[in-house]
């Protein structure tokens, strides 16, 4: 496999594939697959709704394709078009359902797709962030059923977990170090050398795809934790009346102290995966305590905020049943357009069922995305005062923002949960 020219599918276009795409064309012929047409139609055009793409390299790859040249990206929504492909690397979501427990619907499609169009001495690559064995237990007999290919003797795994940091420009995907592994010692070193052709960075060969997909899996539950830490103080500290950041600036003044912050823990990964390794852990017996505790306090999160921001309307003698709130951000992280399971909705909702009027204001957020994910529309710009208003999220546009301008009166209640603005100007925060 080695010796052969490889030429490379990525499955899945959104913040992972797009990237990996890119930076695979600059040294291999590269077709980006993905299902929706209208993403196929913006990239093609050299458009790029998540923001993750480089313009200029998009575009370049793109002309490379079309001058002929051995290296270049194609991109295409037609399955036939993967039978020129012989390295198939998938990056499609892997979300939970309403239960929280795994959905591996948009994996089981990719997987029976590819089953289809699978060649002898094909490699298949996940990235998706999945359960330890899921690869081998879940995606190989359905590659397997649909191939009649038989397992390291027809067709070969890999298991790359993904690490893209949405909206960061600084720690990009070849400057982040990349985990690797084969279905066999020899497609092992094959798929470690493939990504050490564009990692900066390096990489790190795990001993099994076990391994691998575990690694991905602790690094998010890991970070979920440590938040749920913070956050259960941050809940304890109000009860007291001291500030959080407070307390955390003191303490981290001990060399070997974590600074961790409190807030709400969204997006596709530290907000989804710690539920992957739960449901695996439990399918062998064994119910799994931290994890899931910090779950409970970081999915409750935005109730609390609700709640608190009542209390202080409350306490200010303000009316609560149709008093107009406004929420600053619905992306789950600052600066970048991603909306995936973003906790701004749980405080959307809990005000919202106290009677309170809410708008949304976001510069970043996609408004047909949201309209589809939320059911909630976007104002278009801030033309109105508010009796409560909730920076969510810390795009740096809400700095310029006169945010006691876009006070009712006196009495409105301003609440920071990122420790963001001026804490002069705000009531209470995390």
């Amino acid at each position: 496999m080695e010796s052969l020219n490889k030429s490379i599918a990525i499955i899945g276009l959104g913040y992972v594939g797009l990237p990996l795409a890119i930076e695979f064309s600059k040294k291999y012929k590269v077709l980006g697959f993905d299902i929706n047409r209208d993403r196929i139609n913006e990239l093609a055009n050299g458009i790029d709704r998540t923001k993750e793409a480089d313009l200029a390299d998009l575009n370049q790859a793109i002309s490379s394709a079309k001058q002929g040249n051995t290296v270049g990206l194609r991109f295409s929504h037609d399955v036939f078009s993967l039978n020129e492909y012989n390295v198939f690397i998938v990056t499609v979501p892997t979300p939970i359902d309403q239960f929280k427990a795994p959905d591996l619907t948009p994996l089981e499609k990719a997987s029976e797709m590819l089953g289809k169009i699978l060649k002898e001495g094909d490699i298949v690559i996940y990235e998706s962030t999945v359960y330890p064995g899921c690869t081998e237990e879940d995606c190989v007999p359905i590659l397997e059923r649909f191939s009649g290919l038989k397992f390291n003797e027809g067709f070969y795994c890999g298991y790359s977990p993904e690490r893209i940091n949405p909206g960061d420009k600084v720690n990009t995907l070849t400057k982040i170090k990349k985990v690797t592994s084969g279905s066999t010692p020899e497609i092992a070193e094959v798929v470690d050398n493939l990504y050490s052709s564009i990692i900066t960075a390096g990489t790190h060969k795990a001993p099994s795809i076990k391994v691998a997909e575990a690694s991905k899996a602790i690094e998010n539950a890991q970070r979920d934790v440590n938040i749920s830490f913070v956050n259960e103080l941050a809940l304890i500290f109000d009860k007291m009346g001291i500030d959080t950041t407070d307390v955390i600036e003191a303490a981290g003044t001990k060399w070997n102290f974590l600074k961790y912050r409190p807030g709400l823990v969204g997006g596709h990964c530290i907000g989804v995966d710690p539920y992957y390794l739960a449901h695996k852990a439990e399918s062998l017996g064994y119910h799994p305590q931290v994890i899931l505790s910090g779950r409970r306090v970081n999915d409750n999160m935005g109730m609390f905020v609700a709640n608190k921001v009542v209390k202080l309307l409350i306490k200010k003698g303000q009316k609560v049943s149709g008093a107009k709130a406004l929420i600053l951000g619905i992306t789950f992280k600052e600066d970048c357009p991603d909306i995936r399971n973003s906790k701004v909705i749980d405080i959307y909702k809990e005000l919202d069922q106290f009677g309170l009027v809410v708008d949304v204001f976001d510069p970043h957020a996609d408004k047909h995305e949201v309209v589809e994910e939320y059911g909630i529309r976007l104002i278009n710009n801030i033309s109105e005062t508010y009796q409560a208003i909730v920076l969510a999220v810390s795009h740096k546009e809400f700095l310029a923002l006169d945010i006691k301008n876009l006070c009712s009166d006196e009495n409105a209640v301003i609440f920071d949960t990122k420790s963001f603005l001026d804490r002069n100007l705000v009531d209470s925060r995390l």
